[in-house]
């Protein structure tokens, strides 16, 4: 593994060369909170302020560079190791749920029994849609903030840090696209002194299937709001199933075309191949189950151990019907891409 390597090398190897997911986790664990993101950046990645512990202390460091997902090589699979494969939903009522709210309600036994005391996700105001990464702490919080967003063009775990660091919490769910499940798997395993301690705090990685990730200035305002006079405030959902669909507030639906939303695929997505999560615990998507259900990949015993609960507990139902073949095209598209 490539060690004390510093944010000059990140930079060089990964922002300079618009590869970088925007997953937060360099911005996290940079000890000398160094590291951010600017809104007025014209490239979507990190900034630094400059001062480095090891480049300009000399005290060894390296953690952004060990966290980061696009510092590792491709991973040659497709779809992954699992344990099971199977479609659920939630047995409890959740308002503004996509697809079966599995995942919502996966998270909810967990705060319930005990199991997690904190989620990593990401949010949006409910007028611009915008994303924000969240920190949640009570179930009462997890279902205001239940639902799928398609704006993931924000630094998702940079939330950590309040979590690790500031709040102390030790049974953490990150919940995220295949590139924040990348670099969470990074710091659980991680040996490094200053990354231990993240790593040791998250108890369960659930990721989301995702064909790539979307900037939100040009899908919300230059594409949807300037172009097909949408303007964020009148959309009441969205949701990607080979092409946009937007339910409106007027009760109104419409569809865009992918091609007609590509400029707005950030550049790090560009360059990802991984469509089902493969470093999770759980990965959850909508594509391979009807209707009102969720599809879920068991990868891990921990994975397993927290689906069981759930169904024990009353609060999520399975289904052995899944379609495969549908979840391997999309994950051999992108992987082939």
């Amino acid at each position: 593994m490539k060690k004390n390597k510093t944010y000059l090398a990140l930079k060089e190897e990964v922002w300079d060369r618009n590869l970088c997911s925007g997953c937060g986790a360099c911005v996290s664990v940079c000890p000398a909170d160094a590291l951010f993101f600017s809104e007025e950046s014209e490239v979507f990645a990190p900034l630094s302020s400059g001062y480095c512990k090891q480049e300009n202390d000399q005290v060894p460091c390296g953690a952004c560079y060990e966290v980061c997902p696009r510092t590792r090589p491709k991973k040659e699979e497709i779809l992954g190791s699992y344990i099971q494969l199977t479609g659920a939903k939630s047995k409890t009522e959740i308002a503004h749920k996509q697809s079966g709210g599995a995942v919502t309600a996966l998270l909810l036994n967990g705060f319930l029994e005990g199991f997690i005391d904190g989620v990593i996700t990401v949010t949006e105001d409910m007028w611009t849609h915008r994303p924000v990464s969240i920190l949640i702490t009570n179930s009462g919080e997890l279902m205001e903030h239940a639902g799928s967003r398609y704006n993931w063009s924000v630094p998702v775990l940079k939330a950590l840090k309040t979590a690790v660091i500031t709040k102390k919490l030790k049974k953490i769910a990150i919940v995220g696209t295949p590139c924040v499940v990348q670099a969470a798997r990074l710091m659980k395993t991680s040996s490094h002194d200053l990354i231990k301690p993240y790593g040791e705090s998250i108890r369960i990685i659930i990721g989301l299937f995702c064909t790539e990730s979307f900037d939100y200035y040009t899908l919300m305002e230059k594409i949807l709001k300037n172009t097909h006079n949408i303007p964020p405030y009148v959309i009441s959902k969205m949701d990607v199933k080979g092409k946009l669909d937007l339910n409106l507030k007027d009760g109104s639906f419409t569809s865009i075309p992918l091609k007609e939303i590509e400029e707005a695929i950030k550049d790090g997505c560009r360059v990802c191949t991984d469509f089902s999560a493969l470093d999770s615990d759980i990965s959850a998507g909508s594509i391979g189950t009807d209707t009102g259900w969720t599809t879920l990949i068991i990868r891990t015993d921990e994975g397993n151990q927290f689906i069981t609960s759930a169904v024990h507990s009353n609060s999520l139902e399975l289904s052995g019907i899944t379609d495969l073949d549908a979840i391997m095209r999309l994950a051999e598209k992108k992987y082939n891409k």
